[in-house]
């Protein structure tokens, strides 16, 4: 569960981006007319409401920190209460926020604003279970690159909300050689490659987030471990295997962090964390998780 407040959404996404983003969703709802044929036919121009976002499951909030800016771009009239905020948990029958002003106007910017705080609590929802599966070891929960193309930064916030950590935002903030990126080079020489590779790296891009060397097999860590890497990649390994690999690190290179990665589910996890890894990613977090069930209800 999370222990403390995620991170400002501004510290994953600008204002700009954000706006845009959801610039986009409206478009792509109201067509190139901007129009909710249905509230303008059926709903007095002139008529004012007021709506509530109510949890309708158990779970964990991410997403009502972007409801003023949904409601602002829809319509600078509606006004928006955020009565819960993000990362923490919710009951059902719970008000998350409310939304007033125009009838029309919040019936049409419900679906954005609804899609986008439900998918976002599932993620936050389902980091919770797994980051609560790992409570008592020194294993932290980590996200992937799995996530929906333009998404992804409202998703490694919605993870954060649930108490996991971002892994790296793109292909740009850090480095992770794979074993593709690592097939041409010949048996032996794969310790003099990798320094060589972590030597290059610093030198040309000083603020990285971290140098990462994926393995699948203990015999390609002690040939990683002496080069200088900030963190091991340990791909879809056994925990019996994991165990291994931890006291070789601790023997050989104990300031490297080990990451377990591949397959990790609900199920697996603690014994994953129980191994001494210091981090466990999981692409299910963004690519599986189930919408939290939310509903927007007219109060008045």
């Amino acid at each position: 569960m999370p222990d403390k407040p995620p991170p400002p959404l501004e510290a994953f996404i600008s204002s700009d981006e954000l706006d845009a983003l959801i610039r986009r969703a409206r478009d792509e709802d109201l067509g190139p007319d901007g129009l909710d044929v249905t509230s303008e036919l059926f709903v007095p121009a002139n008529l004012l409401g007021e709506a509530a976002v109510i949890a309708r499951e158990p779970g964990w909030l991410a997403g009502a920190a972007l409801l003023k800016r949904v409601a602002g771009i829809y319509d600078k009239r509606l006004d928006v209460s955020i009565q819960t905020t993000d990362g923490s948990a919710i009951r059902p029958g719970q008000s998350v926020a409310t939304l007033s002003g125009p009838m029309r106007s919040i019936l049409s910017a419900e679906r954005v604003a609804m899609n986008l705080i439900t998918h976002l609590s599932g993620i936050a929802s389902l980091t919770a279970r797994y980051v609560e599966q790992t409570a008592g070891t020194q294993a932290q929960v980590y996200d992937t690159r799995k996530t929906l193309p333009g998404l992804r930064a409202l998703e490694k916030y919605a993870v954060a909300c649930g108490g996991g950590a971002t892994h790296r935002m793109g292909l740009y903030d850090a480095v992770l050689l794979k074993d593709n990126h690592l097939a041409h080079i010949q048996p032996g020489g794969l310790t003099q490659a990798i320094a060589d590779a972590v030597k290059r790296s610093r030198e040309a891009y000083p603020d990285l987030t971290f140098v990462m060397v994926e393995v699948d097999t203990l015999d390609q860590l002690k040939d990683v471990l002496p080069t200088g890497v900030d963190i091991v990649l340990l791909d879809n390994m056994d925990t019996e295997q994991l165990k291994q690999a931890v006291a070789l690190r601790d023997g050989t290179a104990p300031k490297v962090e080990l990451e377990a990665s591949g397959g990790v589910t609900l199920e697996t996890i603690r014994a994953i964390a129980e191994s001494g890894v210091d981090r466990i990613s999981v692409g299910a977090l963004t690519h599986s998780a189930p919408a939290l069930d939310l509903g927007l209800d007219i109060q008045r």
